[in-house]
């Protein structure tokens, strides 16, 4: 029944009915387009980006990136990320590939879970640290769609959901991706190749990490 709710999601690329988790979570699947275009601009990306070849583009977690979209809707955001191809007007990142942004999960302002790609399939959504990052986006941009209380809660029970399946070891905000240069983690090939990241607002991580103090999460490094 689960393998035939996927199949349907897929076909109808539309929020189907919510899987229940034992961790009592409700993931609503909503994929974008994940053609035969998409994972050989994946494994591309993952080759020059990385200097990692593999036959699928698939990652083992140990990260999860938090992140708000600036993107006012839900509806907004999937037709941004959908598309294979990254558009033109990305000129801050259009040095980095073709390949278009996107991310494993994004959150709604009513806390509602929504899964674009697998688990373990790579995503475009923070330099560096693709290729072992889950990334959660959430409907807000910090100004006048400040991130909600119920957002808050999801990304706790959500990356509680991940941590219990994969050995998660950091929780970052996207603002604080650039601490990992200079690390084993990070993997970027072009040291020029960065963005200014403003999002989600610290305020926001420390309240989220104090809700995951129970997971044993590794500090963050110190910024160099």
């Amino acid at each position: 029944m689960r393998k035939l709710l996927l199949s349907l999601c897929a076909i109808s690329l539309t929020a189907c009915v919510p899987q229940k988790h034992a961790t009592d979570i409700e993931i609503v699947q909503k994929p974008i387009i994940f053609d035969q275009q998409r994972k050989a601009l994946t494994l591309q990306y993952m080759q020059e980006r990385y200097g990692i070849e593999q036959d699928e583009p698939t990652i083992n977690p140990t990260m999860v990136v938090v992140h708000w979209t600036v993107i006012p809707t839900l509806e907004k955001t999937f037709d941004a990320f959908n598309p294979a191809v990254l558009p033109s007007h990305r000129d801050g990142i259009k040095a980095g590939g073709a390949l278009n942004v996107s991310s494993q999960f994004v959150i709604d302002r009513d806390g509602t879970i929504y899964q674009f790609l697998p688990e373990t399939t790579m995503a475009r959504h923070v330099i560096g640290l693709n290729y072992t990052a889950i990334g959660i986006e959430n409907i807000a941009d910090g100004k006048t769609l400040p991130m909600t209380d119920a957002q808050l809660d999801a990304n706790a029970k959500l990356i509680q959901y991940l941590a219990a399946k994969y050995p998660i070891d950091y929780v970052i905000g996207h603002s604080e991706y650039q601490q990992f240069k200079g690390t084993a983690l990070w993997k970027e090939k072009d040291d020029n190749y960065l963005t200014h990241k403003t999002d989600p607002d610290l305020a926001f991580m420390h309240k989220l990490r104090d809700r995951l103090s129970g997971l044993n999460l590794k500090p963050l490094p110190q910024s160099k």
